[in-house]
Formats: structure tokens, C-alpha cells, sequence
């Protein structure tokens, strides 16, 4: 067990940590669709790593994470089959609402390394390697009225996912609604969430990356067709209809945020690449933090 003294040499602010963190993501991107190729399951590079593919090429200079999206159904086939076909000592996939990981959607998980974010874990022995994100898409109702019911069901669904995994605020309005939610039934707010119709002509990332209702509703033509883009140093599937996407998520996407925005993202408070997350848990519980995330994640 480290020192606290020789834990705090890795925050995540130096540049060659930073880099080193981005070259970790790759191992795991490539490690995924490794696995889908193998078994034949499609997916998508989504949200800022759609991006990235599209306006730079790889990852947003200032950016740090690995967002793909699959179908629900291949989704849940791949986390079927996918442990079978992963290298497990170098890997570990940790599935949507599974013993030691209560949200909503799935990571791909590096062993040996650590990841820690701005809350304190319930539960101990969650998997606090760095990571990638792999979110559900789902069918969506035809009509607006549907999709809102929806939307409000997924609310429910992340709010007691949140409290279980324990995601700290200071927000009044988030407290206050995730302890409400703590006492309604999970089940069928998530069967609400994912009921839409086979034939309706929407899908939705309720369970995804973005928090608004409006950048969550996609028509279904957009995830059907698929095309390689240069992602760092290999090619991977985007959607034909990236520009409507990324129109949708980010408005102008290829224009660039003015400098002082270009801020290197922390979604962690520490990452340390050649040490597990295991050997961090008695410093973890005296972490203290300034600024809590407002990120679902």
C-alpha cells in the first residue's frame, strides 16, 4: 500500500499523464472492437468521440473519455457474449445493473489501473479502473407525448442508479429528487423507458451521455448506415448521418470553443495507470472534493 504522499504524484493534471491516459483509452477502444468484429455486432463512436473521429481526427485536444453506442439489442447481445471473447486478464467489462455497478449503462474497464471520480462508492468493491462508456439506444414512441413519458421513466431510473452507486451533490432539486425516486420501483420505470415500438421512427440515448430530452431523440435512419473514420490510429464506425448527429448534440460542431474553454476535462480526480484502484480505497475514503461533477457518469 502507497502513501498518501506518493499517491498525490499522480494527479491527473500532468500533461504526460494525460497523454498516457489517452493512449490507455485506445488500448481499450481497439479492445472493443476487437470483441464486436469478432462477433459480429455493430456499434457507433458517439458523442465527443464522434466528434473527435469527425472534426480532429482522434480525441479533442482537450478531451479525455470513449463514448460508443449500440441498439439495445446488440447491446445486450454483446454483453451476453462479449466476457467470452474478452481478454479478462487485461479487461474487465462491468454490465449495466450487475452486483458491484448499479447504473444504467456499461463500461469497459482497464485491470491494474485507477480511475477515481468525485464521489465515494457504497459499495467497495466496484471496479474503479479507467475506463470507456457503452450506452443502450432504444427504441422511442412515435409521438412527442410517449417520448416525454419515456424521458421522465429514464429520469427515475438514473436517479435511483445514482443513490445506489453514490453520486454526491450539493444540488437541493437533485437531492431532493433522487431520495424520492429511492423509494419507487425500478422495474417498471425501465421497462417505460425501453417500451417503444419496433416500427416507430425514433431512437433514444435516454440512458446516454446527454441530459436534455432534445438531445436524446434521433430519427432511426441516422444509426442504420455506417462509414470507417481515422480515430487516432485505427479506423472506426461513425454514422453516414454524423452531421445531423453532431448537429443535434452540439450545434455548430466544426466550429471550436474560444481558447479559455479549451480546457483539458477531468472526469477524474486521480488516474494512476501502473497501480490498482485496490491499493487506493483507505486514501479514497479521505478524499475530500471542492467541486462536485455534474456528470451522470
Amino acid at each position: 500500500m502507497m502513501k498518501n504522499d506518493e499517491l498525490q504524484l499522480h494527479a491527473p493534471k500532468q500533461k504526460d499523464l494525460h497523454h498516457a491516459h489517452l493512449q490507455a483509452l485506445c488500448l481499450l477502444l481497439r479492445e472493443f472492437d476487437r470483441v464486436c468484429r469478432h462477433l459480429n455486432i455493430p456499434y457507433l463512436l458517439f458523442s465527443g468521440t464522434m466528434l473527435g473521429a469527425i472534426r480532429h481526427g482522434g480525441f479533442i485536444p482537450w478531451d479525455d473519455d470513449v463514448d460508443v453506442v449500440m441498439m439495445r439489442e446488440d447491446y445486450e447481445r454483446f454483453l451476453r457474449e462479449a466476457p467470452a471473447v474478452l481478454d479478462k486478464k487485461t479487461f474487465f467489462l462491468q454490465k449495466e445493473f450487475s452486483e458491484h455497478w448499479p447504473m444504467f449503462f456499461s463500461k469497459l474497464r482497464l485491470n491494474n489501473t485507477t480511475c477515481l471520480e468525485t464521489y465515494h462508492p457504497k459499495d467497495p468493491l466496484t471496479h474503479q479502473g479507467v475506463y470507456m462508456d457503452i450506452f443502450p439506444c432504444d427504441r422511442a414512441y412515435n409521438t412527442a407525448l410517449g417520448r416525454k413519458i419515456q424521458f421522465l421513466a429514464s429520469k427515475v431510473v438514473i436517479a435511483k442508479s445514482l443513490w445506489r452507486r453514490g453520486y454526491e451533490t450539493q444540488d437541493k432539486k437533485k437531492k431532493l429528487f433522487m431520495g424520492m425516486c429511492r423509494l419507487l420501483p425500478m422495474a417498471p420505470f425501465r421497462a417505460i423507458a425501453r417500451s417503444g415500438s419496433a416500427k416507430s421512427k425514433y431512437v433514444h440515448t435516454f440512458f446516454g451521455a446527454a441530459s436534455s430530452y432534445s438531445k436524446n431523440v434521433y430519427p432511426r435512419e441516422y444509426f442504420r448506415e455506417v462509414i470507417a473514420r481515422t480515430f487516432e490510429d485505427g479506423e472506426f464506425p461513425v454514422p453516414v448521418h454524423s452531421h445531423e448527429l453532431l448537429t443535434i448534440l452540439y450545434g455548430d460542431y466544426m466550429q471550436l470553443p474560444p481558447p479559455e474553454e479549451r480546457r483539458i476535462k477531468q472526469h477524474a480526480v486521480l488516474i494512476d495507470l501502473d497501480h490498482s484502484y485496490e491499493e487506493y480505497r483507505e486514501y479514497q475514503k479521505e478524499l475530500k472534493f471542492e467541486v462536485l461533477t455534474r456528470s451522470i457518469r
